[in-house]
C-alpha cells in the first residue's frame, strides 16, 4: 500500500438548536490517499484492491479512534472512497467492500451492522458525504447521520481517497423515534 498523505478531521458538537448538547456529539473522519495500482486500465481480478481494502482499513481506524481519544466508545459508522479518473467505481467497491469491515469491526470492538458507504468517481478536492448507522442496530435512528471530507489535492487520477467515519453518540439531540 502506497499512501501518500492522511488527513484526519475532528468535529464536536457543543450546542445545537440553541441547546447544550451533553455529551457532546463527536465524529472522526479519516482520509487516506493511496495510489491505486489498477488505474489506467481495465483489470479483471481485483484481489490486489480488495487486499488494499484491508490494509488501509486498519490504519484508518486506528487513526481515527486515536483522534476520538482513549476510551471513546464508537457508536456509528461509515466509509467512502473518491476514485480518481484513471480508475473506475468498482476500485472503490474492491477496496471498501469484500475485506473493509472486519479491521474496522475488531478496531471498535464489534458491531453488526453494516458499514454504510458512497463511492464516486472525481478530480482533486472532490467532496465525500458518507451516511452513518449504529454499529449495532441499522434501525437506530439516533445515530443515522452523515459526514463529509475533502483533500484539496486529492485524487489524483491514478489515486483513491478511502474514508472512514466514526462517531460517539448519535446526531446532536436526536429525538426521532421509531413507529410501534
Amino acid at each position: 500500500m502506497e499512501i501518500r498523505k492522511i488527513l484526519v478531521q475532528v468535529e464536536e458538537t457543543f450546542r445545537a438548536a440553541g441547546r447544550p448538547v451533553d455529551p457532546p456529539a463527536r465524529k472522526a473522519v479519516v482520509a487516506a490517499v493511496i495510489a491505486n495500482p489498477c488505474a489506467g486500465r481495465y483489470v479483471e481480478d481485483l484481489s490486489v484492491l480488495e487486499e488494499l481494502g484491508a490494509a488501509v482499513a486498519s490504519v484508518l481506524a486506528a487513526q481515527a479512534l486515536a483522534a476520538l481519544g482513549e476510551g471513546s466508545t464508537v457508536t456509528a459508522y461509515g466509509k467512502g472512497a473518491i476514485v480518481g479518473t484513471d480508475g473506475e467505481l468498482e476500485h472503490a467497491a474492491a477496496i471498501l467492500h469484500p475485506r473493509f469491515g472486519a479491521p474496522v469491526r475488531g478496531a471498535v470492538g464489534g458491531g453488526p451492522s453494516i458499514i454504510p458507504s458512497t463511492k464516486k468517481l472525481g478530480g482533486p478536492g472532490s467532496a465525500i458525504t458518507m451516511p452513518l448507522v449504529n454499529r449495532d442496530d441499522i434501525w437506530s435512528f439516533d445515530e443515522m447521520d452523515a459526514a463529509e471530507i475533502a483533500v484539496a489535492d486529492a485524487p489524483h487520477p491514478d489515486e483513491v481517497v478511502v474514508c472512514l467515519v466514526l462517531a460517539t453518540g448519535g446526531r446532536p439531540l436526536a429525538r426521532t423515534r421509531r413507529p410501534g
